[in-house]
């Protein structure tokens, strides 16, 4: 399914994350497609509030907390950085999908990185 969001579509998600090496870039497509997977979801499902934005955002979260084990097989790991820039993209799809006034720490809630 393509991305019909407009700002969504132009969004580089995990910039950050892709100009340092020490975050392997192969780990890093992996949670880039998690959040390409969850800008689908929202566009499909069209969450009405933000306890349903927030089933999406955290079923998202889990994968991403499945990416651990990756990123740590490849000599990096989820520290700060990741963390910060992780939920900076959250933040931005739920603003770019009509939901400004998310809580950022509450969309990503079941992370454990």
């Amino acid at each position: 399914m393509a991305i019909t969001n407009q700002q969504v579509a132009e969004r580089t998600f995990l910039r950050q994350l892709y100009a340092d090496s020490y975050y392997p870039d192969h780990v890093v497509d992996r949670g880039r497609a998690v959040l390409l997977r969850l800008c689908e979801r929202i566009e499909a499902e069209q969450p009405s509030d933000l306890a349903s934005l927030y089933a999406l955002t955290h079923a998202a979260t889990e994968e991403f907390n499945s990416l651990e084990d990756d990123f740590e097989a490849a000599g990096s790991q989820i520290e700060t950085v990741a963390r910060e820039e992780i939920a900076e993209d959250f933040w931005f799809v739920a603003s770019a999908y009509g939901f400004p006034e998310a809580d950022v720490e509450e969309l990503i809630a079941p992370r454990e990185w």
